[in-house]
């Protein structure tokens, strides 16, 4: 568990205060939750609030007097790349009264997010978000979310029994072991931390579902409630028929409307179930990722950058990697395979002519943790662009997939 950060309050316009909440706002953090969201939400803080790895350090309002006019709460999650983890954040539960929106309240509240983040070292931060909206407190659209496909056949019934069962706080081990082995193949994922996996199993907005044959766990997966459309996401599974159970029983709970299922390409489900699942909707949706401080973040990732140096044509080349982020840069040596400590440094408007890369502050995100790579941004935009040594960037930022998984089903 990480360091958590002590209480804040600051004073705002108009008399507003905004600080770090506490047991005798929960009433009307829920309430304002239920009235801008559903009654589910508030539900989900309250179990947030009661967990010992979360609990009201998290949480931060606005008050008017006695009055909570506005919320968030601060997720600490784990991404992992190649391997490495990266401590991130993860905004949820935001909601501000109608009648206080366009005074700032949420900046502010975002910025008590992005120094409470800090505070508990994290690297990056993670989202899930309504469009563009998040886009004004330095977040970007980088990693593509898996997306939700209409069942279009029923799969076989496959071999043996299957008992399905709502997942019990017992079941949690079995739960992430599953999906740790389905997230294995992914470059970027990550997984539910402890505290989450014990949200999930309590909450109600979604349900989530054990797949036992002969005792043994072989499936996992969670569907939002019948009455608001069933989605299954989520879906790990040792073997195709687990995969066919769990499905089967998701359209059995969707009824005539149909289900849908959240795509997980290249795993044991995702390779069961695809062709049993139509197309997906022809629109882009993304997480949303931050990365306040990219230099602090590739030091962090030198690990990663070596790895790749060592298994490329270039594992017994040396010399120097410049990075511009044109109001500012980032350089590091590299020799044998290894690179080495960054150093941060000031405006560089034409890196190419020093022999370095641009990338602009707002495609770090997606340099670092999308599906395109330094190549595939270079195509689309204009200033995301290798430099002279674009086979060095090339092997440093490739393409990546990525397998999250948050709070909220996307």
């Amino acid at each position: 568990m990480r360091t958590t950060a002590g209480p804040v309050a600051r004073r705002l316009r108009d008399g507003l205060v905004l600080r770090t909440a506490g047991p005798a706002d929960l009433d009307q953090i829920g309430a304002l939750l239920t009235a801008r969201g559903t009654a589910a939400d508030a539900i989900d803080h309250a179990l947030v609030m009661a967990d010992p790895e979360a609990g009201w350090s998290s949480c931060a309002v606005v008050v008017d007097g006695d009055r909570v006019v506005s919320t968030v709460t601060l997720l600490d999650e784990t991404l992992v790349l190649s391997g490495l983890p990266i401590p991130a954040g993860q905004v949820e539960l935001v909601a501000t009264d109608r009648g206080y929106e366009g005074r700032g309240l949420v900046r502010g509240l975002m910025t008590w997010a992005h120094d409470r983040s800090a505070t508990l070292g994290h690297l990056a931060q993670v989202m899930l978000g309504i469009p563009y909206f998040y886009r004004q407190f330095g977040y970007s659209y980088a990693i593509p979310i898996r997306r939700a496909r209409p069942v279009a056949g029923r799969p076989p019934a496959g071999t043996g029994p299957h008992e399905i069962r709502t997942a019990q706080a017992a079941d949690i081990p079995a739960m992430a072991a599953l999906n740790d082995r389905e997230q294995a193949g992914a470059m970027l994922h990550m997984p539910h931390s402890a505290a989450c996996w014990r949200w999930l199993v309590a909450r109600g907005g979604t349900t989530q579902w054990l797949v036992e044959r002969a005792g043994v766990p072989v499936a996992t997966g969670r569907t939002t409630p019948p009455a608001e459309g069933v989605v299954l996401g989520e879906i790990a599974a040792t073997d195709p028929p687990a995969a066919y159970a769990l499905l089967h029983h998701a359209t059995d709970l969707a009824g005539e409307r149909g289900a849908l299922v959240v795509d997980r390409p290249g795993t044991v489900a995702g390779r069961a179930l695809d062709p049993y699942l139509g197309p997906p909707p022809a629109r882009a949706e993304q997480y949303y990722i931050r990365v306040p401080d990219p230099v602090a973040l590739l030091d962090h990732l030198r690990p990663v950058l070596s790895a790749r140096l060592r298994a490329s044509d270039l594992a017994g080349a040396s010399g120097e990697v410049i990075i511009s982020f044109f109001r500012s840069h980032v350089r590091f040596r590299y020799a044998e395979g290894d690179a080495g400590p960054m150093t941060a440094g000031g405006v560089l408007q034409a890196p190419g002519a020093a022999g370095g890369a641009g990338v602009a502050p707002d495609l770090i995100g997606a340099l670092l943790f999308g599906p395109h790579g330094i190549a595939g941004l270079t195509l689309v935009h204009p200033d995301a662009y290798p430099g002279p040594n674009h086979e060095l960037m090339e092997t440093l930022f490739p393409p990546v997939d990525a397998d999250l998984l948050t709070f909220y089903l996307p």
